[in-house]
């Protein structure tokens, strides 16, 4: 759904059915989708231009517009990115798609299993966690219900990195949005495999305990450091970026 929401070409039938439902219950819900990619961007230019060269995108799924590693790469070119997904159906196709230069690999895990995800062979062989990674959890935590403890599972992966590294994450939240559309959003991705759990801001702040937020902090997706790039001001959600203590 986030790929057709992006204008691309990599979904499936049912993926832009259910979108459809969505874009006529929210209609700025694909700008909103290209306002969170823009976030990534940036946050990833953010990490990159300061020096991190190893990049833990989690929840990544299908191959889509204005992947991590073609961030990364004119930045610097010797950077590893490590791709991570729960769906195999996801995984293989990435593994389709995306380069074979030997610095972006994919590896398939789960992000509410942490120690299991870290212990993949495929990310233990490229990422050395003595050295600083920038983990990225771009509009996946909001799929990861209270029951599942993704604060829990994302303190993991702060602990399991070196000072310096950092966190970006964007997150959904229906804070200021019209009550009836999006509470007949959160039933439509009820019924998906993907249910969804918009959190405020006060507990989406909760999972950078353990990191200095960069300025401006956790914010709309639009006003995290705008960079000239064309924004809507569309958001539907938080978004910021962590260094680890």
């Amino acid at each position: 759904m986030y790929d057709y929401f992006l204008g691309g070409c990599h979904n499936f039938a049912a993926d832009r059915a259910a979108a459809e439902q969505i874009l006529g219950l929210m209609p700025d819900t694909g700008v909103a989708a290209q306002t969170n990619r823009a976030f990534l961007r940036r946050a990833v230019r953010y990490a990159a231009e300061r020096g991190v060269r190893q990049f833990l995108d989690i929840g990544a799924g299908l191959p889509t517009q204005g992947n991590v590693h073609e961030v990364v790469r004119p930045i610097a070119p010797d950077a590893r990115v490590v791709y991570v997904d729960n769906d195999e159906v996801a995984v293989a196709y990435a593994r389709r798609l995306l380069p074979t230069d030997g610095r972006t690999v994919v590896a398939h895990g789960d992000l509410r299993r942490p120690d299991e995800l870290l212990a993949d062979p495929v990310v233990r062989a490229n990422l050395d966690l003595t050295r600083p990674v920038a983990v990225l959890l771009i509009a996946v935590l909001h799929f990861v219900p209270d029951g599942d403890d993704p604060f829990a599972a994302v303190a993991r992966l702060r602990d399991a990195t070196v000072p310096g590294s950092m966190l970006a994450l964007s997150h959904l939240t229906m804070d200021g949005a019209p009550a009836l559309p999006a509470q007949q959003g959160k039933q439509l991705y009820q019924r998906t495999s993907a249910p969804i759990v918009p959190r405020p801001h006060a507990a989406t702040t909760r999972f950078f305990d353990g990191y200095d937020l960069v300025e401006p902090g956790l914010t709309w997706l639009a006003d995290w450091r705008p960079d000239g790039e064309p924004q809507s001001g569309v958001s539907h959600g938080y978004g910021g970026v962590g260094i680890r203590r």
